[in-house]
């Protein structure tokens, strides 16, 4: 039975009081003589979620869906949810109203065959009014019945858990917990969706969240009776990944990697918020200006450029019709190392003429990110990841794609994987857990040739120390290496934030959304995990 608790008074059943606003005792659909427009009322607002919490916990999912804006789904999913969690008994409490929102907690008690336990969380719903009736309406969301319950095709579930029981521990042999490392939280489940037999785990009891799609790993809420967990090892750093949790808190949308570029462990994984989608892995954004890294590897292999050598940096430069320019228009004279060190767009978009007249301009980048970077290859990391993308273009958007914007998308992982290549001289492929578990190939490349290897490495200390990145890498030890970028957005005030950079064995990069300037939000990211390493 569910129970309805307000101001110390409990309605549920068939036991209904008046303990909210003092009114009549009925959990119907409220009517008036007219349809009334403009913004509901507090009196509206606290008696419609009476009506709303009295009916889910009275047991009556009709009633409960005519009381919002969207009936035909809110009543089959109310009665899907006591019955897909199990639940045997709970107490919903109604919290004080913030405008039209209205928060409540519901402790619960679960029940699948002889065991039982408790369980309890916080949701909330908004009132609005409705568009056509003008009655005051609850907001449907799936999210109102559980802030987990993202989509319509996600349910809650308890039975016998659809994969074994694993505890994931760190490259140490510690655990990682829900409560150290929110951001593994979702990369854990996909680990024991993978891997949870293969390490010796058995199925215990639990109530999870069932996203009901292939993409998307189920998520544990209450384990009932523990399996036997396997245990499984990761290469996680339990200092660089603490680092990495603190860092990206700063921020709304973040989210950091951290490798090992003499072997390609994933050493830390952090996102903003934490706990759901996996960003640092799965984005797909452009790199902005970290896409020089490889641009100036293009550029040495194809012989058009080396550290020394003398490059143009005008305000402007133009290709097939359109114009780009330098951060606040500036313009420099120099070498490679010079324009890499200011970030200067123009010099690394002036190569698109030279190999446009070899007829490869169009596909040069994406060539060098796959043979020398591993982008596009098919990454082997344990957990879903994008393994980035360059894909081949034309026209303007050649000349777009050599400063990172374009159709070119790549993830933190993608890009920590760039200054790692750039440290080590070989990309080793970033991996979570080892090959050997679920028999998998490492994507391959060729090695940088010692030339370009040192090039590269010569430009990224020259921007850590002496460039755009040089106040986010301040008191990061050396041997160091970094690389500042700002992506435009559509649709976005400011540009995301970029940085990726390295120092001695540990290799890192970050992206904030809407962050600015790469050395002002993304940079103190990445120098936080750097100097934990």
């Amino acid at each position: 039975m569910f129970l309805v608790v307000a101001g110390g008074v409990g309605y549920g059943g068939l036991n209904l009081y008046n303990g909210i606003t003092g009114g009549d005792t009925s959990v119907g659909p409220r009517t008036a003589e007219a349809p009334k427009t403009g913004p509901v009322t507090d009196e509206e607002v606290t008696a419609t979620a009476k009506d709303f919490l009295a009916a889910w916990a009275a047991g009556e999912p009709e009633k409960a869906g005519q009381l919002t804006n969207d009936p035909v789904s809110a009543g089959p999913a109310v009665a899907a949810y006591r019955d897909g969690a199990s639940i045997s008994e709970a107490v919903i409490t109604p919290g004080t109203p913030v405008g039209a929102k209205v928060p409540f907690t519901v402790k619960a008690t679960i029940t699948y065959k002889d065991v039982s336990k408790p369980w309890s969380y916080a949701s909330e719903l908004t009132v609005v009014r409705g568009q056509t009736t003008g009655r005051p309406l609850v907001k449907w969301a799936p999210s109102v019945l559980h802030p987990k319950l993202l989509t319509a095709e996600a349910t809650v579930r308890t039975g016998v858990a659809k994969t074994a029981a694993v505890k994931a521990v760190d490259r140490n042999g510690d655990e990682l917990t829900p409560e150290k490392y929110p951001s593994l939280v979702p990369i854990i489940d996909e680990l024991r969706k993978r891997y949870g037999s293969e390490v010796g785990g058995e199925t215990g009891v639990e109530t999870w969240i069932d996203s009901g799609s292939t993409t998307v790993p189920d998520s544990t809420l209450l384990v009932l009776s523990k399996g036997k967990a396997g245990t499984l090892k990761t290469t996680i750093d339990p200092k660089v990944q603490a680092a990495a949790e603190r860092a990206v808190q700063a921020y709304g949308k973040a989210a950091v990697t951290a490798i090992e570029p003499s072997t390609g462990a994933i050493r830390a994984v952090a996102n903003s918020p934490a706990g759901g989608f996996n960003t640092a892995f799965l984005g797909r954004q452009a790199p902005g200006s970290t896409m020089k890294i490889v641009t100036a590897t293009m550029m040495m292999q194809h012989g058009l450029a080396k550290p020394g050598s003398p490059v143009p940096c005008p305000a402007t430069v133009a290709w097939k019709g359109r114009t780009f320019e330098n951060l606040k228009g500036f313009s420099s004279t120099g070498d490679l190392t010079n324009a890499f060190r200011l970030s200067c767009n123009t010099t690394f978009i002036k190569p698109v003429k030279p190999l446009d007249d070899k007829g490869i301009a169009d596909t040069a980048l994406g060539e060098t990110a796959r043979r020398s970077f591993g982008i596009g290859l098919n990454w082997q990391v344990g957990v879903p990841a994008s393994d980035g993308s360059v894909p081949a273009s034309e026209g303007p958007e050649t000349a777009a794609s050599y400063i990172g914007q374009g159709r070119i998308t790549m993830s933190a992982l993608n890009v920590a994987s760039l200054s790692a290549t750039a440290k080590d001289g070989r990309f080793r492929q970033p991996y979570l857990v080892s090959a050997e578990l679920g028999d998998r190939e490492f994507a391959k490349a060729e090695p940088l040739s010692p030339e370009v290897h040192s090039g590269l490495r010569r430009m990224m200390n020259e921007a850590a120390t002496n460039g755009t990145a040089a106040k986010a890498m301040a008191g990061v030890p050396s041997p160091k290496g970094a690389k500042t970028g700002s992506a435009e957005v559509d649709d976005q005030d400011e540009s995301n934030s970029w940085f990726t950079g390295y120092s001695g064995d540990l290799a890192a990069a970050a992206v904030v959304q809407s962050g600015g300037h790469g050395g002002d939000a993304a940079g103190p990211v990445v120098a936080r995990v750097l100097r934990a390493g």
